[in-house]
C-alpha cells in the first residue's frame, strides 16, 4: 500500500530508507467501499488522502440539490478539501469512492511535523501543489474559454484513464454540461457513445 505513496514521491525527490520509514510512520491506511464518503459538505477536512487505489469524485451541491464535480482522484493522486484543511472550516465539498478504495491518510498537524522531520517531503508536497494550482488554472481557463466540444477533446487527450473509468454522467458535471449534450457532443466525436 505505501510502494505507490513512496514511489511518487521519489520520483520528484530523493528519499532515504531512513527517510522513507518515517514518512510511513505518518501515513495512516484507509479504506472505503463504493459510494462510501470520504469527507461530507459541512464537516472540516482535517486529513489530506493519498489514494493508492481506486477512485474519488469530489463535489459541491448548489442550493437546488444540483451537484456539481470538482476533480478525481485515481491511483497515485491525492485529496482533500484544500480550504477546509488549511483553513480549518467546515468543507463545501463531498468526497466519495466511485469504486472501492485503499488510502493512505496523514493528519494535517503530522504533515507539518513530517516537514520538519523529512525537508525532501516538504518539497515534494510544494511541488505536489504547485502542479495541482497548474492543472486547476488549466481547467478554470478550458472551463472559461472553450466550448464543450473542446473541453471534452482535452479531456480525453490530458486524462484517457477519467475517460475510461468516469460515468458519463460525472464526465458532463465536470465538463459544465448536461449528460445530453455530451452525448451529442461524442456521437460527433470518434468515440461511439
Amino acid at each position: 500500500m505505501y510502494n505507490l505513496l513512496l514511489d511518487k514521491i521519489i520520483e520528484k525527490v530523493n528519499l532515504t530508507c531512513a527517510e522513507q520509514e518515517i514518512i510511513q510512520q505518518y501515513f495512516v491506511p484507509k479504506r472505503l467501499k463504493k459510494r462510501q464518503y470520504l469527507l461530507q459538505e459541512g464537516n472540516v477536512c482535517d486529513r489530506l488522502t493519498f489514494v493508492s487505489n481506486g477512485s474519488l469524485v469530489s463535489y459541491s451541491t448548489d442550493d437546488k440539490g444540483c451537484e456539481h464535480v470538482i476533480s478525481f482522484a485515481f491511483d497515485g493522486c491525492w485529496a482533500g478539501d484544500w480550504a477546509s484543511l488549511y483553513g480549518k472550516q467546515p468543507s463545501s465539498l463531498t468526497i466519495e469512492a466511485l469504486q472501492p478504495c485503499e488510502l493512505l491518510q496523514i493528519r494535517a498537524e503530522h504533515q507539518e511535523l513530517l516537514f520538519t522531520l523529512v525537508p525532501a517531503y516538504e518539497r515534494f508536497m510544494r511541488i505536489n501543489h504547485q502542479n495541482t494550482c497548474a492543472a486547476f488554472q488549466r481547467r478554470l481557463e478550458s472551463s472559461l474559454g472553450l466550448c464543450a466540444d473542446e473541453r471534452y477533446t482535452r479531456l480525453i487527450e490530458e486524462s484517457p484513464v477519467l475517460a475510461a473509468r468516469i460515468p458519463l454522467n460525472l464526465i458532463a458535471s465536470y465538463l459544465g454540461v448536461t449528460p445530453e449534450t455530451l452525448s451529442r457532443v461524442r456521437k460527433q466525436k470518434y468515440i461511439p457513445a
